[in-house]
């Protein structure tokens, strides 16, 4: 399987190149230059390996949830991409590729994977990596206060994301007892999105790039905190 990934749904940069066993990756954490990055990035990856575009068989992106301006950036190059190479495309979820990216730091197989939403908030999703090549959904991913995320019917997992780095006292709080470790390093890779993508395409679920949609979580980017009346709405970050 030939594969192009695309990852900016965080402060990171990534793009990833699939041919069959064979794997390359560029990353990079580039908070605000994920635009003058990532096609960069790609056409290196398909120029050393000497493959054309038109050759793959599929381009994967992370869909989010994450920063809007991230994932809309990624959904714009994957959407551009497969238009002009006439691909399928194959949107992953982001906190599944953190999820995964946590599992391969050595983390272990269950992972409450989050990142900040901002607005007192975060996006929310938990998962089980035994399998290393899968971050299977336990529950719906979602936007959530860190004081009300759901509580897991087991112990044994492990907190990742920078998620946990803004608002872990809440949430340590909140799953007392059910967290064993936190990882605040992990951030999910266009490497992670590909080892997703290949069983979503196998699965049958990619789609034609015009129908590609991102997934913010979030119907809105902006509002005026609860405790101050009057006081200028939050942005949410680009």
């Amino acid at each position: 399987m030939k594969l192009l990934a695309i990852e900016t749904a965080t402060d990171a940069c990534s793009c990833a190149l699939v041919l069959g066993e064979e794997r390359e990756q560029r990353f990079e954490v580039a908070p605000r230059r994920h635009s003058g990055l990532v096609l960069g990035m790609a056409s290196e990856l398909l120029d050393l390996a000497g493959v054309p575009l038109s050759a793959l068989d599929a381009i994967a992106f992370g869909r989010g949830p994450g920063s809007f301006t991230g994932v809309r950036i990624a959904t714009a190059v994957a959407q551009g991409l497969g238009l002009a190479a006439d691909l399928p495309l194959v949107p992953v979820s982001s906190l599944a590729a953190l999820a995964l990216a946590a599992a391969r730091r050595g983390g272990g197989g269950a992972v409450l994977a989050a990142f900040d939403a901002r607005m007192d908030e975060v996006y929310w999703g938990a998962f089980d990596t035994r399998d290393p090549a899968a971050a299977i959904p336990d529950g719906e991913e979602r936007v959530v206060a860190p004081a009300c995320v759901p509580l897991p019917p087991r112990g044994g997992w492990l907190g990742a994301g920078e998620g946990w780095s803004v608002h872990g006292d809440v949430l340590l709080a909140r799953l007392k007892g059910l967290v064993d470790a936190v990882d605040t390093k992990a951030r999910p890779g266009a490497m992670e999105v590909a080892a997703l993508a290949v069983g979503e395409l196998r699965a049958g679920r990619a789609c034609a790039p015009e129908l590609a949609r991102p997934v913010y979580l979030r119907d809105r980017v902006t509002r005026r905190p609860e405790t101050k009346a009057g006081a200028a709405p939050r942005s949410e970050p680009s």
